[in-house]
């Protein structure tokens, strides 16, 4: 996504951000990583998590930008969850969330940014750890079981929700986990503060608190704190006034990229219909026809896919969402050649754009060529480790690898990281237990594969 503008450092307020996380011991860091990435694998595990990398992408690219005025590390991950409900959620340790209703009922990118950026503010201020010495003893794991409890609640009806929210759970959420409205207030400060300096209109933080006020009726079981945070007539009209001692960022009245984004996660989240998708295509609205051939390759219907992305190429606008349709289009009709010309230009222009190698690595083993998929996939799975959609695709290359000596062990290896960080820990473990057998002749293997089992079996013992 383009940025709206250059912050200019010398008309902004001066707002100083505390630096709390100086101040964090090494070991209260590794566990809060330790109970991010257990609340990674939960969710992944029980919440509708959408895998889809050009998504992840498009929100990743703000996300880091944002992430790019504080001081903290490398996070664990930005997650997609497929609710229609306006959420986003932060954990401990650097695991952001945000609801793909969050994204369908922002009108632009900077209201996206503004919560997001006031997710990285309570996390960056560590409120979790600072609020009623939440994280005493057991108290990071009970915050880890509170937090996919809670989520579990929202995928839930009213009732159910309710339910899960009552008694000694209830009280303990109370007690620990709402945010006080100084914190509150700190996260609005520091997080307009930070989507300021990233590029975006601190206006449209103030903007966004209106439409979830608005919104709230929908989503009143859940606690206030999981949700939109407490949202007070003095709390909105603190960020308008904040936002208006920023200079001026001018706002693009339609930017077409969001357009592309809020259309494209209608269609992956079942949030619109074809009609709808057809008064905007006959429009030749180009984010309407790419969603409405999204929609129906989505169908299995390639050919009236085809026809739209023909109406959308006749545009010549260069997008990697229209590229990354067309190569699915020839992939369902098994014309792998054609998926390998539609995708491998693009894909060799931007080595860096995980969608495009993904896509290009998953027509490499279309094409039964092993060595090509492993050598686009590997650097990826070296920089996150958690990436379970890189994973499956080393899984799937490793399969075909039929001439190496050691094809069983790395189809488990790989498997094996799938299942732990979809949440299956113990069927990850046994993988890498049966590859450990498979290998007793390599002692170089059986080391690494000791070691790897050893992580998981530590990391397990964080039941929720």
């Amino acid at each position: 996504m383009a940025l709206t503008h250059s912050a200019n450092f010398n008309s902004m307020p001066q707002f100083n951000v505390p630096e709390i996380g100086s101040g964090i011991g090494l070991i209260d860091q590794q566990k809060e990583k330790m109970i991010g990435e257990k609340v990674f694998r939960e969710v992944q595990h029980q919440m509708p998590v959408l895998q889809n990398p050009w998504l992840e992408d498009q929100l990743g690219s703000v996300f880091s930008h944002i992430l790019s005025q504080t001081q903290l590390g490398q996070p664990i991950g930005l997650v997609i969850i497929n609710d229609p409900q306006i959420n986003a959620f932060a954990v401990p340790g650097g695991l952001f969330a945000i609801n793909t209703g969050l994204i369908t009922s922002a009108r632009n990118m900077d209201e996206v940014a503004g919560v997001m950026a006031h997710e990285v503010a309570h996390v960056s201020q560590r409120h979790y750890s600072r609020s009623q010495e939440a994280f005493k003893g057991q108290g990071l794991l009970t915050v880890a079981g509170l937090l996919v409890g809670a989520l579990i609640a929202s995928q839930a009806d009213g009732d159910a929700g309710t339910a899960v929210m009552l008694g000694s759970q209830a009280a303990l959420m109370d007690k620990q986990l709402n945010y006080s409205r100084n914190q509150e207030r700190e996260a609005d400060r520091i997080g307009m503060q930070y989507m300021y300096s990233a590029g975006f209109n601190p206006q449209s933080m103030a903007d966004f608190f209106e439409v979830m006020d608005r919104s709230t009726s929908k989503v009143s079981f859940l606690p206030d704190f999981w949700l939109t945070h407490p949202l007070s007539t003095e709390r909105m009209s603190e960020a308008r006034l904040r936002a208006n001692q920023f200079s001026r960022v001018k706002s693009s009245l339609h930017d077409e990229d969001f357009e592309i984004l809020k259309w494209y996660s209608r269609v992956i989240s079942n949030q619109t219909t074809e009609q709808q998708l057809q008064v905007l295509a006959n429009r030749n609205n180009f984010a309407g026809q790419l969603a409405l051939a999204a929609f129906y390759l989505k169908q299995g219907d390639y050919v009236l896919a085809q026809q739209v992305l023909n109406q959308a190429k006749a545009q010549q606008r260069l997008n990697n969402l229209l590229v990354l349709i067309q190569t699915d289009i020839y992939l369902g009709q098994n014309k792998n050649e054609q998926a390998y010309q539609a995708i491998q230009s693009a894909a060799r222009i931007m080595p860096e754009n995980r969608a495009l190698a993904f896509k290009l690595a998953e027509v490499y083993i279309r094409q039964k060529d092993a060595a090509q998929a492993q050598k686009l996939i590997q650097r990826f799975t070296n920089k996150n480790p958690r990436d379970i959609q890189a994973w499956h695709l080393m899984q799937q290359a490793a399969n075909l690898d039929q001439q190496s000596a050691f094809r069983t062990v790395n189809v488990l290896r790989y498997r094996a990281e799938v299942e732990y960080w979809s949440g299956s820990e113990e069927n990850a473990i046994k993988s890498l237990l049966h590859a450990q057998r498979l290998t007793k002749d390599n002692e170089l293997l059986v080391a690494k594969l000791k070691l790897r089992i050893n992580e998981m079996q530590k990391e397990w013992q964080l039941r929720i």
